[in-house]
């Protein structure tokens, strides 16, 4: 369950490796409905994460009866480090047959922020999930930028001609 459980903390949440390593079980919790984890980002700054049923479903098999600590743990049932992490997940890749010649944890982090602007998700809301001080950073991410089927004249042109 720990394999799976970084894998979504990395993949589905956009964590970066150190937070997703340096996250508690104290972190975890509730705001206006929703779990959360309170992940401390660069810079110290703390933020709320919110966390989908399937993930958070995912953190709890991994922490199982436990009520403090670390939610990754290595082997031992230490704290998992960033190397620890990286290579469980080449071992995962390797497992799974994945011809990625340099895997690293990074990898998950840019598959959540490019999906997202792949699935339309505007600019400004993955800056936000994806936490980039600047724009330019989310930016760099997206694949489908010269994709014309995705031109905003395209949006324009069905807003007027709709009469709205």
């Amino acid at each position: 369950m720990n394999d799976y459980a970084l894998v979504a903390m990395l993949g589905l949440l956009g964590l970066r490796i150190f937070e997703a390593c340096g996250a508690n079980i104290a972190d975890l919790g509730e705001e206006h409905g929703h779990r959360v984890l309170k992940a401390r980002g660069k810079g110290g700054k703390v933020v709320l994460v919110p966390l989908p049923p399937a993930v958070a479903r995912t953190i709890d098999r991994a922490i199982d009866e436990r009520n403090d600590g670390p939610i990754l743990r290595n082997a031992r049932g230490a704290r998992m480090d960033r190397h620890a992490a990286t290579r469980r997940l080449k071992h995962l890749a390797e497992t799974a047959e994945l011809r990625i010649p340099k895997m690293h944890p990074h990898m998950l982090r840019h598959t959540f922020v490019t999906t997202m602007l792949d699935a339309g998700v505007s600019l400004r809301d993955v800056q936000i999930a994806a936490r980039h001080a600047d724009p330019r950073t989310t930016i760099r991410y997206d694949r489908a930028r010269k994709n014309l089927d995705r031109h905003p004249n395209y949006i324009l042109a069905a807003f007027m001609a709709s009469g709205t």
